[in-house]
């Protein structure tokens, strides 16, 4: 069966702009009949998007997106998981407990740069989530100490001299594992992001497969026709499954990505 989906989005569980309960909402009027919720290595937002999903009448499928140590931006999406599953709740308690920690490295990180931030504005802007990055992008931001978003990444919190502080994070094969074991299936999110080159990208799906990986983000709103076409020639090759998503994060913290409206085959993942 093909859906109208979108199987990459975050809610303010982690560093997105809206509620779970308002995201789904966004994808009702977006005219969607399946809507994945991946926060970053984190459960917390699942509930009451499923409620809401269900008073709405939109599907909405359990998920997670989680990073891995191999690579810089080597992330995981997790669908179909269990919320309740105890290897995963501890995976993603351990991980709120480093980015808890994390948050006041960025502080003085940021004032070594210069930029003076105050931690209370972040936790505010995180509404209640945990604290990430996109925070004291925000906060930034506000501040005029960048002029955008990007900046905030290219200039302090995606740069080399900032992975000294970035969080400890499990191999890909541990969070390929993870997922299985909580009765999810496991996507290969945004693959342009790793920086390889084709030959390099394929080896990186070849360890993937071998450790269990069930698809790769083919549609996404960043890759070129060029890389679509690359990413469908390796699901191809290494009979993998196709997903698609936006990353929506809200037009506050991503300006330039709108929520998704993809036409997906997923039968391999949904019972029908």
């Amino acid at each position: 069966m093909v859906y109208f989906a979108d199987m990459h989005t975050h809610s303010t569980a982690s560093d997105g702009q809206y509620t779970p309960a308002e995201l789904v909402g966004l994808g009702k009027d977006r005219g969607l009949n399946l809507l994945s919720l991946t926060d970053h290595d984190t459960l917390k937002g699942l509930p009451e998007a499923l409620a809401a999903g269900r008073e709405l009448g939109l599907r909405v499928l359990p998920g997670v997106e989680i990073g891995a140590q191999e690579y810089h931006s080597l992330h995981l999406l997790g669908y179909g998981i269990d919320p309740e599953d105890p290897g995963l709740n501890g995976f993603c308690g351990r991980m709120k407990a480093a980015r808890d920690e994390r948050k006041y490295r960025i502080v003085d990180f940021l004032k070594e740069k210069g930029i003076d931030i105050d931690l209370a504005e972040v936790e505010a802007a995180a509404k209640g989530g945990v604290v990430g990055r996109p925070h004291f992008t925000q906060v930034m931001l506000e501040h005029g100490y960048i002029k955008n978003n990007r900046e905030a990444y290219e200039k302090y919190l995606d740069t080399e001299e900032y992975q000294r502080i970035a969080i400890k994070r499990m191999s890909a094969r541990d969070c390929i594992e993870t997922v299985h074991r909580a009765g999810g299936k496991v996507s290969f999110a945004h693959p342009y992001q790793v920086k390889l080159d084709d030959e390099g990208l394929e080896g990186l799906v070849r360890d993937l497969k071998g450790w269990g990986l069930d698809a790769i983000e083919c549609y996404y709103t960043k890759h070129t026709p060029e890389m679509e076409a690359f990413y469908l020639s390796l699901a191809e090759k290494y009979d993998l499954h196709v997903t698609g998503g936006s990353d929506f994060h809200g037009e506050l913290v991503k300006p330039d990505v709108p929520l998704g409206k993809l036409r997906l085959e997923l039968d391999w993942l949904l019972d029908g």
